[in-house]
């Protein structure tokens, strides 16, 4: 088998693979088997950019950069649909839809209103061409980048398909993801998403695809327009999708009467909190096109298609106090303590109320009536108060001036929604919260020590900080409650066995605002130990990738701290990894020292991560952006023109891979 049909071949099984997983919930190979695949064909197309192809299974990793989307019209226009909120209103609708078309027998497809942002998809002769945001439905954004890196969306078609339609789809951020997205944020001290339509919104319109890439969206599709489209109707048009290889809810459903939409209805308004994303709604279609083209538009809507929003489930219960919450970064969140009331099927107690604005913003007092429903169905929330039911004589809410534990006047930055405790060392839950960070799963993994242990360590004043819990003894831990022998010396090992974690884990342990996993990775490897980082100057760290001001200042202020810079030195002494261990490589250089290279484009000879290693195994450092400060650009096929156009406007030397290596080789 030659080079080429090698690589159609594996993108054709990864393709089917993909579409196994995401579409049909059905993978027939481990996740290590389809990793494997993908790298042979990476490294199949890296050596053979002649076969490039935009819609391959590898170029769903994402990586392009989009500084301005471009603004393109819809070639059908996407509108938005009216909306009813009782059945009386959907008979109504039935018919002003009879009127027009007469005495005929009506069919209606019944789907799921899912709670996303709405996509057009281009596709033409079966591979995908573009996709758009709905903008103002005349016009969107081309997200095209970002789309290709969503698993759910077919880049290349199955079967038999027109030469050219659009597909019209939602992005959505199923409820599992979207928590695991919150609880990294939670982890590194940030504030939360605020529900998953808005957060998978917000993802179509990052700048970095491989960004997007990372994030679990999903897209589920809804219709099809086109010329000459071979089906006759919506419900046809769903089976044919999913034969093409898109994902189709199996909730849609054809109803022969509105007694049958009405049934639809009914059940969904239940079962809707058992499915895995969010809806609001149900949306019925009038099924045969032939109709559908008789009934038309108006100026905004389908006059053959209509919505049914549910009723976000409410209840109003009594509001009994109000607590402040505070979290291991100081800040603090206000909570509304309720007479517990039963709500889409659990017990609420308690609801945040996010911060002074939205207490002021909504009057909530102690003893109100208030209203309450799950915002995106998740996180209970209030929503407005019964003014009618409030007690005579109640004040204003006034909010806490002070810490709730340690009593230390807050603070709020301008600009900022949350108040904050300032006391970052002598606040108890702001200690515990960055030791229980500390030990966690992807930080140091401290087996024998959880949350309510470090809680313990720390009311029994044998803990205060993270660098205290490398001094804990057996004979120490063992008379604690719930502590025996074995347990203690578990807790005791797991501390010392926590001195091998690599650098780039100790440095996401430490806690720094807004350095998470992934950034705490790149610190890593650009700086190699945490000398060197902690010397490094704003503008030097913000020139290192994917590293923002944001970012930098709270790297910069960490270190600036006295009481971090002792408890690191502790750490060192102790034993903990401050530096990268890095594999011994006896053809090392120092070459390239001193000199900062660009990388852009494919190249023949070397991958992009081969070309990358080169230049450091020889010295030389890699940038993520072409500046004042650097050398030579190393430059393949389909180089970026705005890096090309950046480099000769600085007059930077822009260099071919064979030049790179003679570029080594004249330095021997």
């Amino acid at each position: 088998m030659d080079v080429q049909e090698t690589i159609l071949k594996l993108r054709e099984e990864l393709n089917q693979h993909n579409y196994n997983y995401y579409v049909l919930d059905k993978p027939t190979i481990s996740d290590y088997e389809f990793d494997q695949k993908l790298k042979q064909l990476q490294e199949l197309e890296n050596k053979h950019p002649e076969y490039f192809d935009e819609n391959s299974p590898s170029q769903r990793v994402g990586g392009a950069i989009t500084k301005n989307f471009q603004t393109v019209a819809h070639e059908y226009r996407m509108y938005s649909l009216d909306n009813s909120y009782s059945k009386e209103e959907l008979l109504d609708w039935e018919k002003r839809v009879q009127k027009v078309l007469g005495d005929v027998s009506l069919e209606y497809t019944c789907e799921l209103k899912y709670d996303g942002a709405s996509i057009s998809i281009t596709y033409e002769n079966g591979k995908l061409k573009r996709a758009v945001t709905r903008g103002d439905g005349v016009q969107g954004d081309d997200v095209t980048n970002n789309i290709k890196t969503i698993r759910s969306i077919p880049l290349k078609l199955k079967g038999n398909f027109p030469d050219k339609f659009d597909v019209r789809g939602e992005i959505i951020l199923p409820f599992a993801g979207f928590e695991k997205m919150n609880q990294e944020l939670i982890e590194i001290g940030e504030t939360p998403y605020s529900n998953p339509r808005n957060t998978a919104s917000g993802s179509l319109k990052l700048q970095d695809s491989a960004e997007v890439a990372k994030r679990p969206l999903d897209c589920l599709l809804y219709f099809i327009i086109g010329h000459k489209l071979p089906f006759n109707s919506q419900f046809e048009g769903l089976e044919k999708a999913r034969e093409w290889g898109f994902k189709v809810p199996k909730e849609a459903k054809l109803a022969h009467s509105m007694e049958e939409v009405f049934q639809y209805i009914d059940y969904w308004d239940v079962h809707r909190h058992n499915l895995p994303y969010e809806t609001d709604g149900v949306v019925i279609k009038v099924n045969r096109f032939q109709h559908q083209d008789e009934l038309g538009f108006t100026a905004k809507s389908p006059r053959w298609a209509i919505a049914y929003k549910f009723k976000s489930e409410q209840v109003s219960t009594k509001l009994n106090s109000i607590s402040y919450q505070v979290g291991r970064t100081g800040a603090i969140t206000p909570v509304a303590n309720l007479e517990p009331v039963q709500l889409a099927g659990t017990i609420v107690k308690r609801a945040s109320l996010h911060n002074a604005d939205q207490i002021e913003k909504l009057d909530i007092r102690v003893g109100d009536t208030v209203f309450v429903e799950k915002g995106g169905e998740i996180i209970p929330k209030i929503i407005a108060v019964d003014f009618s039911k409030r007690p005579d004589n109640t004040e204003p809410t006034q909010y806490i001036t002070h810490c709730p534990e340690c009593h230390t006047a807050l603070i709020r930055t301008e600009g900022e929604a949350n108040h904050y405790c300032p006391n970052f060392y002598g606040c108890p839950p702001q200690i515990i919260g960055r030791i229980q960070h500390y030990i966690s799963r992807k930080a140091m993994d401290i087996e024998g020590l959880g949350g309510e242990t470090v809680a313990l360590l720390y009311n029994n004043h044998l803990v205060q900080n993270y660098a205290d819990l490398y001094d804990l003894t057996v004979d120490q831990i063992r008379p604690l409650e719930r502590m025996a022998q074995k347990s203690a010396e578990n807790l005791v090992n797991g501390v010392q066995n926590s001195k091998s974690i690599p650098f780039e884990r100790v440095l996401y342990a430490l806690g720094i605002r807004y350095v998470g996993e992934t950034v705490a990775k790149k610190l890593a490897k650009h700086y190699k130990n945490i000398d060197s980082l902690s010397q490094a100057s704003l503008m030097d760290l913000v020139l290192v990738d994917e590293i923002g001001e944001k970012i930098a200042q709270s790297v910069i202020e960490f270190f600036e701290n006295q009481e971090n810079r002792i408890i690191i030195e502790r750490l060192k002494k102790y034993g903990v990894q401050f530096e990268i261990v890095e594999k011994i490589n006896p053809d090392a250089t120092d070459k390239l020292l001193g000199k900062t290279f660009v990388v852009s484009g494919v190249f023949e000879k070397f991958s992009r991560d081969d070309l990358k290693k080169a230049i450091e195994d020889n010295g030389g450092k890699v940038g993520s952006s072409i500046s004042s400060k650097t050398d030579y650009v190393v430059a393949g096929d389909n180089m970026g023109p705005a890096k090309l156009e950046k480099a000769s406007k600085l007059n930077i030397p822009i260099i071919s891979e064979n030049e790179f290596m003679s570029l080594i080789d004249s330095n021997n």
